[in-house]
């Protein structure tokens, strides 16, 4: 979740700029320039002007254009490219409208109000006004002096309520929830539990409050991770090392075209999801021309719920993309620390509540990573007297993200590996949630209490982590098909072999989207993406595989209202036909929703699959059960999946891959 006092940072550290407009042709897919925004904001304002109409920009992102046309272009780019338009997520006089804006044109193609159940994301400026409501509050204000705590000391954050079986719509409010420094900047470790406020984001105001009882401040001993305030022991120091690149990087950067070795992709950003990426496609050297993997592919949403069941904890069910801002929660990268020396920044740009841009620095980073990993090797002994030794480095390229979202961060990378794998990994770490409490050792509980004792009176809340990605894949055309090839135990039941038993594949072509949800984990089976309409020259359908990292699901009851709403991640698996309006799992507007429009309500229509246009979903979890060794704060766990290729090149397509010039390495004394 995001709270405001991350925003206050965000709004330091993040100034305002804006650039020129390029005057070069722009890709279809690029992201809104800042003149654009300025643009969009001017067009929506002068249909409501603010003298008359109360009006806050929630979301301004890319109107993607018909994909069609998009490949149409690129077949021909010398034609004039599809034309520039922008979705709005508007509220206007406490209504919200969706509002389609040319940029061409200059003017307002639709105008929808929403009435539906549902909210947009929230702004960080209607979070950041409404956690400085509490310090104007006479009640608030009494219950902080009560404790002994001293106001200056407390920061608040605000907490979307998500819907838990109210028949009646709410209106758009969150809970604040406060947090006490006084000697740590791990304001998440020292919660003032039993204080809710709650807050109508629409009247600016405090409509329920609520102190139910008084439970010790955790202490701040022990809790600062800043560098600066740590003291001796230290652990061991390593002697420093890093990677040159003499001659400079292999890839280039051509607006927001990237090309590396054997792949040319589209590096693109949005407010609500971060990274996109567009267009992958490889070189086939066999073939020499580049072949499609993967039309766009996304994070579409994060659902975290939390396990506990208290009155101030029992409604945390986040969904950090549909309602805070996957990509708003973006945070700078620190060269040399969140990236390799031989790193290249990019920054993006985002609409601010008034709808203006706001720059963004150096969110991307792109770098060739060199971990002394293998790519292949084979070392022949059976020649005599001659031994044959070959061996290739894996290098690969790696486009990061970190989004900060409240306590956690999450590293975000696409890597491309020159075997023709797309690689993607997400990296949690950060901050706990914590619930303060009444223990100072695990003898004295004697009730559910919902997560583990890390320290005195602080208890580690359990909770999940659910991922779900778009993936557009376009495997040589975008006419595909789903193939699960199941492995399957079979008997030797005859005198052929000695034999007792051997495993085959029998594969499944999925016809429709219900043949094609799958949780995993349940049986051993390879999942394929295939071209039925082109084989190789052995005959062989030419396809890309999806290869799980850890499985998990959820462990909530369908029927939990939480789960409801979050539908979509009951299967790891799911494969749909492309609608270029089915892009986030969890509906358009998140904040309350009610599960109607999520990626299970669609695919429970059925539609055909096969040799379609189709787009996989895939979502990963974690199952989060705090340790001590996560006080006060997580180390990194990492999962992620593999979309590698299966038939798709005549041979190995590194067979002929050499090792890099003039790799060194350089070991710094410090």
């Amino acid at each position: 979740m995001a709270h405001s006092f991350k925003v206050f940072l965000f709004f330091s550290f993040f100034t305002l700029s804006i650039i020129p407009f390029s005057h070069q042709l722009q890709h279809p897919l690029d992201s809104l320039t800042p003149n654009e925004f300025i643009q969009v904001q001017s067009i929506v304002n002068r249909s409501y002007p603010g003298s008359s109409h109360n009006l806050t920009f929630q979301y301004v992102g890319l109107e993607e254009p018909n994909k069609q046309v998009v490949v149409s272009w690129l077949e021909n780019s010398s034609t004039t490219p599809p034309p520039r338009q922008a979705l709005v997520i508007a509220r206007i006089n406490h209504r919200t409208h969706e509002i389609s804006v040319d940029l061409s044109s200059v003017g307002i193609i639709s105008d929808r109000i929403y009435d539906g159940y549902g909210y947009p994301l929230l702004t960080f400026e209607e979070q950041t006004a409404a956690n400085q409501l509490p310090f104007k509050y006479a009640p608030f204000l009494a219950s902080i002096s009560k404790r002994g705590l001293k106001i200056e000391e407390v920061v608040c954050g605000s907490f979307t309520v998500g819907w838990h079986g109210e028949e009646k719509k709410n209106r758009r409010i969150v809970k604040v929830m406060c947090y006490y420094l006084d000697g740590t900047v791990n304001l998440y470790m020292r919660p003032i539990e039993a204080i809710t406020v709650t807050v109508d984001l629409e009247e600016m105001k405090i409509i329920h409050f609520q102190d139910r009882f008084m439970i010790p401040v955790p202490k701040a001993a022990g809790t600062d991770y800043r560098e600066s305030e740590q003291r001796a022991p230290f652990g061991p120091q390593l002697k420093g090392i890093t990677v040159m690149q003499p001659d400079g990087p292999s890839f280039t950067i051509d607006g927001n075209r990237v090309r590396w070795a054997n792949w040319d992709f589209h590096l693109s950003f949005d407010a609500r999801v971060g990274p996109i990426i567009s267009l992958a496609s490889i070189y086939d050297i066999e073939r020499q021309k580049f072949r499609r993997v993967m039309y766009r592919g996304y994070l579409s949403e994060l659902f975290v719920p939390y396990m506990d069941l208290t009155e101030e904890w029992y409604y945390r069910t986040f969904f950090d993309a549909g309602e805070y801002g996957y990509g708003l929660c973006a945070v700078p990268l620190e060269p040399l620390r969140d990236c390799p020396a031989n790193a290249v920044f990019m920054g993006a740009f985002v609409a601010g509540q008034d709808g203006m841009p706001i720059e963004m620095p150096n969110v991307f980073c792109i770098f060739e990573r060199n971990a002394g990993d293998v790519m292949w090797r084979h070392t022949e002994t059976m020649i005599p007297e001659t031994l044959v030794t070959e061996v290739r480095p894996e290098v690969s390229l790696v486009v990061r993200m970190v989004s900060t979202v409240g306590n956690y961060d999450y590293i975000n990378d696409w890597e491309f590996k020159r075997i023709g794998s797309i690689k993607v990994t997400v990296g949690l770490t950060g901050l706990l949630e914590v619930r303060g409490s009444k223990y100072t050792h695990k003898d004295q509980i004697n009730e559910e209490a919902y997560g583990t004792l890390l320290a005195e009176n602080t208890l580690g809340a359990r909770h999940d982590h659910f991922l779900t990605y778009y993936l557009d894949l376009d495997v040589d055309g975008d006419s595909n098909s789903f193939v699960k090839s199941k492995l399957k135990t079979t008997r030797v039941t005859d005198q052929s072999s000695p034999r007792k038993s051997y495993w085959k594949v029998v594969s499944e072509t999925a016809k429709t989207e219900s043949d094609a949800k799958i949780k995993l984990g349940l049986e051993s089976a390879d999942l394929l993406f295939v071209n039925p309409n082109k084989k190789t020259k052995m005959g062989n359908l030419v396809g890309y595989r999806l290869i799980p990292g850890s499985v998990t699901g959820p462990l909530l009851t369908d029927d939990d209202y939480s789960q409801v709403r979050a539908a979509f991640t009951k299967y790891n698996v799911w494969v749909t036909p492309y609608n270029r309006s089915e892009k986030w799992a969890g509906g358009l507007y998140t904040d309350q929703s009610r599960g109607d429009d999520t990626l299970a309500t669609w695919s429970s229509r059925n539609r055909k699959i096969e040799n379609k246009d189709i787009v996989l979903w895939y979502t990963l979890g974690f199952h989060h059960v705090p340790y001590q060794e996560d006080f006060p704060l997580m180390p990194t766990l990492s999962s992620g999946f593999e979309l590698r290729p299966a038939n798709f090149f005549e041979y190995n397509p590194v067979l002929k891959v050499k090792a890099p010039n003039n790799v060194k390495w350089l070991n710094c004394s410090t």
